[in-house]
């Protein structure tokens, strides 16, 4: 078991609130900012710089000055009703040389402005220098009080980003207190990586380095002190990864094994040849069910690329040897698609297969509560109600979860957690940068699907103006009337009064006039049944366009959509349209995407929308959106529960990050659980620095 308590770290995980002269409001702001814990407020970093001198006379300085200054307190003039009955400020009049400036305070304490800059008596002051009405003055100064606080006030200062109800003033002098606590700690890099690095310093060093910057360069991530904590931060991921690969191969599994011809029976009855990476795939995950130690690979697969197949095919070994399956997707539409799908072939070999969702008759759900925990269904497809506490199995053994990232951690483990020894396959159709890949999922096994299927046809990209709208009108009513079905994606519901895009009831409404009773709406805000009536009528032929917005842009298969057209296309990532013109060409027909884009096109959307039209490879755009958009936004990962890094820059960092997945190897092959060598040891305070102790089960659940 590894022992991650330190109480050298102790009082940095104490509450910002627990601070002395840290009120509730100033608590609810730091939180707000940085978090609720101390080392939550030391990893906020300064985003810029300043050069603070004192200066004896005011003949030294001009207006805009920051300076620091000893003046003699003249008079307090307490803030009080003007003419017209305007508020005027709490001034301090004081005196620098010969020269009279006055301080100015709104909403000023006079208690508190008396104690700190008492009448006759020489204080320090501290701000940017104004001039009003031909007189000196500092508004708000960043500092006023004793003497002996001059030192604090001279030299380089940093700033912070703030929120709503905070100073720099009150940060910095929380900030500082903070810092005092920071312990020293036992070195947890290796001899070679500080070889490799001889400008980097301890943590400790690193860390207050990077709190007392001299210049812009010292905020730079290529700063010493903040690629030494970048790698601090890479490592302890790669670490925990690596201890979570080493757990999972530790833990007794359920070894599955081809008890009849049931596999072979379901390849014969497939309507067509699989690919050769969908066949390499099956052969991996095969042996991974025979093992003794539990599966956990996830699958990357390009759109229509086959992943369902895959899926089902494997489900089929653990079916055999007497387990359940279970299979959960993010939305309704894609959990009844996938059900619509496998039935007709799950009847064919005789198995029981059912649907479960929020929606339908209390009835029918106890009826599939009832057979589930009985072992009379063997495939089990649902949504979120899969982890319903009400829901049991008798033998679940197999888990597969759709777009995997559309769920939270505890919702992946709650599924798992129904049975024992249960192997999960974890599934994306958004392919993953390689950076990416490394640093968060460098735990499990993962599988590509690159190919598509015999026949399927690259989908005809082209990119249009909006002032041709009308053009892309006429060739939508061309390919209605061959009987093709077309998307049409908008990316809001409604017009906004802040940012001018298309609306997609405006837009529906506009089709509606040039196709009219052809035309549906889809988009997030309407109610379950809703969608499924408008997709049933769309697949129907009823509908022959569908305008929504970005709700259909996984998992929706509809056979002869062959068009799609996205609007304002310069507004979205690479991997959201890649995703979207999945939809189409997924049948005999040839696809065709339209793009279409703001005439005042930025270099970025330019550049975007000439990628979609030179590739069709789902990998190739998601490394070219990584360049793009770096770790932050890309693939919407911000909702997928994946690591948050708070020192990492991925345009400059990846060499880090290569270096720390071969430390972190090397580090637990030779030390499993970190107790028996003082670098591991050492390691265990980088794993609770970075809060990699409460993510084990996370990464767990992949």
């Amino acid at each position: 078991m590894i022992c991650l308590s330190s109480k050298d770290l102790d009082p940095l995980y104490e509450s910002i609130a627990s601070l002395y002269g840290v009120g509730p409001t100033v608590a609810k702001a730091l939180e707000r900012l940085a978090g609720a814990r101390l080392i939550d407020l030391l990893f906020h970093l300064p985003s810029g710089v300043s050069f603070r001198r004192e200066i004896k006379s005011l003949k030294d300085a001009k207006v805009g000055d920051i300076v620091t200054f000893r003046a003699r307190v003249l008079k307090h003039q307490l803030a009080g009703g003007g003419q017209g009955g305007a508020r005027q400020p709490y001034r301090v009049y004081c005196r620098l040389d010969e020269n009279m400036i006055s301080l100015v305070f709104f909403h000023g304490r006079s208690i508190y402005l008396k104690q700190q800059l008492p009448e006759n008596e020489v204080a320090i002051v501290s701000g940017k220098l104004e001039m009003y009405k031909g007189q000196w003055q500092i508004t708000h100064p960043d500092h006023v009080g004793p003497l002996e606080t001059l030192l604090e006030w001279v030299g380089y200062s940093p700033s912070y980003p703030l929120t709503q109800a905070l100073s720099q003033k009150v940060l910095k002098r929380i900030l500082y207190g903070v810092l005092r606590k920071v312990p020293e700690l036992p070195e947890w890099l290796s001899a070679q990586t500080l070889k490799w690095h001889p400008e980097w310093k301890r943590w400790k060093i690193s860390l207050l380095a990077t709190h007392a910057p001299k210049t812009e360069a010292d905020l730079m991530p290529t700063h010493p002190a903040r690629e030494r904590l970048a790698y601090d931060e890479l490592f302890a991921n790669q670490i925990a990864l690596q201890l979570v690969r080493q757990f999972n191969r530790r833990q007794g599994g359920e070894a599955k094994l081809s008890q009849s011809d049931l596999y072979e029976r379901a390849l014969k009855i497939l309507p067509f040849e699989l690919t050769g990476d969908q066949k390499k795939v099956l052969v991996d995950i095969r042996a991974d069910l025979a093992a003794t130690h539990c599966m956990n690979r996830l699958l990357q697969g390009d759109v229509g690329s086959g992943k369902t197949i895959v899926a089902f095919l494997s489900a089929l070994i653990p079916i055999e040897s007497g387990f359940q399956t279970a299979m959960m997707a993010p939305t309704e539409i894609l959990a009844r698609q996938h059900y619509e799908v496998l039935k007709p072939l799950a009847e064919q070999l005789g198995l029981s297969i059912e649907l479960l969702t929020g929606k339908g008759r209390k009835a029918d759900k106890e009826k599939i509560y009832k057979a589930a925990a009985a072992g009379d269904i063997q495939i089990l497809i649902g949504t979120h109600a899969l982890i319903q506490e009400e829901l049991t199995f008798q033998r679940l053994g197999f888990v597969v979860i759709d777009e995997q990232h559309r769920f939270g951690v505890d919702q992946r483990l709650r599924l798992s957690q129904k049975g024992e020894h249960v192997d999960c396959l974890s599934m994306t159709a958004t392919p993953i940068p390689r950076t990416l890949m490394l640093a968060s999922y460098g735990d499990l096994d993962t599988s590509q699907l690159r190919e598509k299927p015999a026949g399927r046809k690259p989908i005809q990209t082209n990119a249009v103006s909006n002032s041709r709208l009308i053009e892309v009108v006429e060739g939508v009513k061309r390919a209605v009337s061959k009987g093709d079905k077309i998307f049409w994606v908008c990316p809001l519901v409604e017009e906004s009064e802040k940012i001018d895009l298309a609306a997609a009831k405006d837009r529906y409404e506009f089709m509606e006039q040039h196709l009219p009773g052809q035309v549906g709406l889809l988009h997030g805000r309407m109610k379950p049944k809703e969608k499924e009536a408008v997709m049933k009528l769309f697949t129907q032929g009823i509908l022959t366009v569908l305008v929504a917005t970005t709700v259909i842009e996984v998992g929706v298969d509809v056979k002869d959509a062959t068009v799609m057209v996205i609007e304002h296309a310069e507004r979205f990532g690479l991997a959201q349209l890649h995703q979207l013109r999945g939809r189409v060409g997924r049948g005999e027909k040839q696809g065709s995407c339209i793009l279409l884009y703001d005439t005042e096109l930025p270099d970025i959307g330019r550049k975007r929308l000439n990628i979609m039209r030179q590739t069709n490879d789902g990998f190739e755009i998601a490394e070219e959106d990584w360049k793009i958009r770096g770790g932050g936004e890309i693939l919407g990962l911000k909702q997928s529960g994946l690591p948050n890094f708070k020192f990492v820059d991925w345009t400059l960092h990846q060499d880090l990050l290569r270096e720390a997945v071969l430390d972190a190897e090397r580090l637990v092959e030779a030390d499993p659980l970190l107790d028996k060598t003082p670098k591991g040891q050492a390691c265990q305070n980088l794993l609770r620095l970075f809060d990699k102790e409460e993510t084990i089960q996370y990464l767990k659940a992949g």
